[in-house]
């Protein structure tokens, strides 16, 4: 792991503010004054201080793969007491749902303490893609319906960005979005005359929901958390990245 990165990651400052830090000599490695915030270091070997104090060891960052039952809010905590994403995962961790899914649709839902990977699999300039499969009123849908969603869809919010679009059925589609407006996916199907009756997310950049059953969680591997931190493009000055092959999870 880059210097600069593990400063941010054990809370330091931002990375751009814990690249500055870095130059500024404030950083020893091993007892050694480092200037570079590239330089690559190993968490839990190297003995890395800022400013004469030695910093705390990383906490284990984990990230589970939940399928979230219809009736189940994707927050930590709810006030009317409801069930949580949350309660469905005997984590002793503290964790956190990575973005939301309305309480009545399942599907793919990550659970993590990794505050980095949920802003970069949640925030717009990375344009990870999800895919959701529907189940629609008043079929069959039509071409001119395919159309406008995959040309992108007027909301009161502005108008949606194209969405790739597959009729399975004369009533059901797959919708893939890498936008995350509020109960998007419903908004278009109404807006071209097909209100949502049911939704589950399959997919999550290149994590698929595969076989898991409803209710059910597991812990994802290094190799899957690696491939969602680099899932989507590389950021708001990068170019976008060659797809990859989906990681299709084993069901426990």
């Amino acid at each position: 792991m880059r210097l600069a990165k593990y400063l941010a990651s054990a809370g330091v400052a931002s990375r751009r503010a814990a690249e500055e830090i870095v130059r500024s000599g404030r950083v020893s490695v091993d007892g050694a004054p480092v200037a570079d915030p590239a330089r690559d270091v190993e968490p839990g070997v190297d003995a890395i201080e800022v400013d004469g104090r030695p910093l705390a060891p990383l906490p284990e960052r984990v990230v589970y793969l939940v399928n979230k039952p219809p009736g189940v809010v994707s927050t930590a905590s709810d006030p009317w007491g409801r069930p949580t994403i949350v309660s469905l995962v005997p984590e002793a961790r503290r964790l956190y749902p990575v973005g939301r899914l309305d309480i009545d649709a399942g599907g793919l839902i990550l659970l993590t303490n990794d505050g980095a990977l949920a802003q970069r699999l949640t925030h717009p300039s990375y344009q990870v893609d999800k895919s959701y499969r529907v189940r629609v009123a008043r079929p069959p849908v039509r071409e001119a319906a395919l159309r406008t969603l995959r040309a992108g869809v007027q909301l009161d919010d502005g108008l949606t960005a194209p969405a790739r679009v597959t009729r399975l059925a004369p009533d059901r589609l797959e919708l893939v979005l890498h936008e995350g407006r509020k109960r998007q996916v419903k908004r278009m199907c109404e807006a071209v005359g097909h209100p949502v009756l049911a939704l589950e997310r399959v997919r999550l950049g290149p994590l698929m929901l595969g076989e898991l059953p409803s209710g059910a969680h597991r812990r994802l591997s290094e190799l899957e958390i690696d491939r969602l931190r680099s899932a989507g493009r590389a950021g708001r000055r990068g170019g976008a990245r060659s797809p990859k092959a989906p990681v299709r999870p084993r069901p426990r």
